[in-house]
């Protein structure tokens, strides 16, 4: 870890070299995003942005870092992340979508 690395926006511990990270689009791609501004993230925030919020909602209300770290859960997560070192990860959970489409195969 250097002090030139990289900071995540949301968790605000830094992304050393070799971590797993992800740029996520502040307005999802599918929501008329692509080409748009981008933010820098690990990705296991990343993974928890998309397992907690749908893309209408993440173009529709939390399109900013700092809506995204005022959302109650998220914010919860990013405090819970940010007293674990800037390489720990672990498997996120599934995105609402992917929850969504196995409860309509049942």
């Amino acid at each position: 870890m250097t002090k030139t690395d990289p900071i995540c926006l949301l968790c605000l511990r830094p992304i050393p070299p070799g971590v797993k990270q992800s740029q996520h689009h502040l307005i999802p791609k599918l929501k008329g995003g692509k080409g748009g501004p981008t933010i820098l993230l690990h990705h296991i925030c990343h993974q928890e942005i998309h397992a907690t919020l749908t893309e209408a909602e993440l173009a529709r209300e939390f399109n900013t870092p700092e809506a995204l770290r005022a959302h109650p859960q998220l914010a919860g997560f990013f405090n819970w992340v940010s007293k674990r070192p800037p390489e720990f990860h672990a498997r996120g959970r599934s995105s609402l979508r992917k929850q969504r489409s196995r409860k309509r195969r049942r």
